[in-house]
C-alpha cells in the first residue's frame, strides 16, 4: 500500500484526496488549523443560527468537472445555489447592473467548509488538525517524513503533496531536509509568487436590507471595498428579516490595516458600507466579526513545468497558486487532477 501524506487541508488537497479514494494507498492530511478547506472557511454564530463564508464567497460553474462533482458525484443535500445576480460599482460609488444572472453560485447550508468535509467523507484518510508543520525531510530510503513544531513525526510517505499558499510552501521548502540544488528552485519558484492581502469584515443587523443583487464587486480597483455580499441570499445562513453583510476590503487597505482590531476594522468597514449603498443606518451594526488573509489571492501561477520536474522525487504540489487563478473552482479542478496523476503512478 502507498503511504501519501498531504499538509495542508485545503480545497485542492481535499480534492486529490478524493481523486485517490479508491487507490491502493494509506492518506494522512495534517492541518495546521482547527478546520478544513482553506479560505473557502465558513464560521458560525450559534447553534448554526447565523452562517457566513467569509473568505471564498462561492464555487462557481465555469468549469464542467467541478459542477457535476458537487451536484451529482457528492452528496448534494443542503447545497444552495445564490440566483440573485452580482452587480458592479465604481470609485464614486455608482452602481451598475452587472452580467452574471445565469451563472451558478454554489454554497452550502452549512457553508463552504462542507466541500472539503464531504471530499475528505468519502476516504479513509486520517486528517490531523491543529498541526503545524515545521520540517519536511527526505529520507534515505526516498520516503518523506514530516515534522510538526512540538517533535512530532508523521509518516513515512512514499508521495507528499504539498497545499499551503505559495509562500508558507516556499519556506517549507526552503527549510526542508532535503540535499537536491531542484529543492531551490522550487523555493525560490513558490517564493516568486506574489499574492494580495485581503481583510472580511461581517457586519449583522436585525433588519433586512432589500436589495435586487446578491452582491457588487469593485471594477476599476479604485475603492476601499473591494467586495460586499448578502449572506442571507443563502439560504440556511441568516434568520428571516435579517442581514448578514460579508465585506471585503482592496488589497491596499488591507495591508494598512491588517494588524488593526476588530473593533476597529468593522467600524470603518461599516462606515464605508453605509456610504456605499446610501443606508445611514448601516454604521450601527448589531455585531461583528473580521479576518486577515495574509495570502488571499495569487496574482499569477508558479512554473508548472519546474513543479512537475519535483514528481520524480514524489513530490506534488496543488492549489490555487499552481492553477494560475484565484478561484475555488480551479483549485478543485487542480487538486483532482493532481490526484488522478499521483494515482496513475501507483
Amino acid at each position: 500500500m502507498t503511504r501519501i501524506g498531504f499538509v495542508g487541508a485545503g480545497a485542492g488537497a481535499a480534492a486529490a484526496a478524493y481523486a485517490l479514494r479508491n487507490a491502493d494507498a494509506d492518506l494522512t492530511v495534517v492541518e495546521k488549523s482547527g478546520g478544513v478547506c482553506g479560505r473557502a472557511a465558513t464560521r458560525r454564530r450559534g447553534d448554526y443560527e447565523y452562517v457566513y463564508d467569509y473568505g471564498a464567497n462561492y464555487v462557481k460553474s465555469d468549469d464542467e468537472r467541478v459542477s457535476r462533482l458537487l451536484t451529482e458525484d457528492l452528496d448534494s443535500e443542503g447545497l444552495v445555489d445564490v440566483t440573485e445576480p452580482v452587480w458592479t460599482f465604481d470609485a464614486e460609488g455608482t452602481i451598475s447592473e452587472g452580467q452574471d444572472a445565469d451563472e451558478h453560485k454554489w454554497s452550502y447550508e452549512r457553508g463552504l467548509t462542507q466541500i472539503a468535509k464531504r471530499l475528505l467523507g468519502t476516504t479513509d484518510a486520517t486528517v490531523h488538525r491543529r498541526t503545524r508543520v515545521e520540517t519536511v525531510r527526505r529520507n534515505t530510503d526516498r520516503t518523506w517524513t514530516l515534522l510538526d513544531d512540538e517533535g512530532e513525526s508523521y509518516g513515512p510517505f512514499d508521495r507528499l503533496v504539498l497545499n499551503p499558499p505559495a509562500p508558507q510552501t516556499a519556506e517549507l521548502l526552503r527549510d526542508a531536509e532535503w540535499d537536491r540544488d531542484l529543492r531551490t528552485d522550487l523555493a525560490s519558484e513558490a517564493a516568486s509568487v506574489s499574492y494580495r492581502t485581503i481583510v472580511t469584515a461581517v457586519l449583522g443587523y436585525d433588519t433586512a436590507l432589500d436589495r435586487e443583487w446578491y452582491a457588487l464587486v469593485n471594477v476599476d480597483k479604485n475603492h476601499d471595498i473591494g467586495w460586499l455580499a448578502r449572506e442571507e441570499c443563502k439560504d440556511g445562513h441568516v434568520p428571516d428579516g435579517e442581514s448578514l453583510l460579508v465585506v471585503q476590503l482592496s488589497p491596499e487597505w488591507s495591508r494598512e490595516r491588517y494588524d488593526d482590531d476588530t473593533e476597529s476594522v468593522c467600524t470603518s468597514v461599516a462606515d464605508a458600507t453605509a456610504d456605499l449603498l446610501g443606508e445611514p443606518h448601516l454604521t450601527d451594526p448589531d455585531w461583528t466579526d473580521h479576518q486577515g488573509w495574509r495570502y488571499a489571492l495569487p496574482d499569477e501561477g508558479a512554473d508548472t513545468d519546474l513543479l512537475d520536474q519535483a514528481a520524480e522525487y514524489g513530490l506534488h504540489f496543488t492549489g490555487d497558486w499552481v492553477a494560475g487563478e484565484a478561484r475555488l473552482h480551479t483549485a478543485l479542478r487542480n487538486g483532482l487532477e493532481t490526484g488522478e496523476r499521483i494515482g496513475d503512478g501507483l
